[in-house]
């Protein structure tokens, strides 16, 4: 059961994630809306090597997959954003692949299934699939924080789906909401 729980949650993260680049141009899904560069397609790009590396090569699970982004050489942050070459297409189906190797690793083992991660430091390894299972979801759920940032910033779509559990799909209300929220930062400010 607890396994389960863990995989459902990162089976609904995932697909948070990828529902943000719905409706999009190319320009706005690859486009860097922070100081840092943060994108939409570089996030999933990131995340589909995230869960290659720690669901296959932590446990000898290969996945076969090139990766040339996170390759010895690589430029620096080369998985945090998409080149021109590189289709929207072509990275949401390798982030599906990853899925399926990842989920294929999590059905196969049990949670306390020993593993290794290379570039981790010894004092950190050895690893277990759970530790493993929640260390990945945390981080996809990271992303998907930053990738609604992202996606809110680009047209103001929020929630996980279709403005899902948020209080009001009314622009005045937000905008009143917002006005609150900045008069309230002055005064304390």
């Amino acid at each position: 059961m607890h396994k389960s729980d863990l995989h459902s949650y990162l089976k609904l993260a995932r697909e948070g994630l990828v529902w943000k680049l719905d409706g999009l141009s190319e320009y706005d899904a690859r486009r860097p809306l922070t100081p840092t560069g943060t994108n939409l397609l570089g996030l999933v790009k990131h995340l589909a090597g995230v869960e290659f590396g720690y669901f296959g090569d932590t446990f000898g699970r290969p996945h076969g997959e090139s990766l040339p982004w996170i390759e010895e050489g690589a430029e620096v942050n080369a998985d945090m954003w998409a080149t021109p070459d590189e289709s929207r297409e072509e990275i949401v189906s390798l982030y599906r692949r990853a899925w399926a190797h990842a989920d294929a690793t999590i059905e196969e083992l049990p949670l306390d299934a020993p593993g290794h991660v290379a570039w981790w430091s010894d004092d950190r390894n050895p690893v277990t699939l759970h530790r493993i299972i929640v260390h990945v979801l945390t981080e996809t759920y990271r992303h998907a924080g930053h990738a609604d940032i992202v996606r809110e910033l680009i047209d103001g779509s929020v929630g996980r789906r279709k403005n899902e559990a948020m209080p009001s799909d009314d622009e005045t209300w937000w905008r009143d909401y917002r006005d609150r929220v900045e008069q309230a930062a002055r005064q304390a400010g």
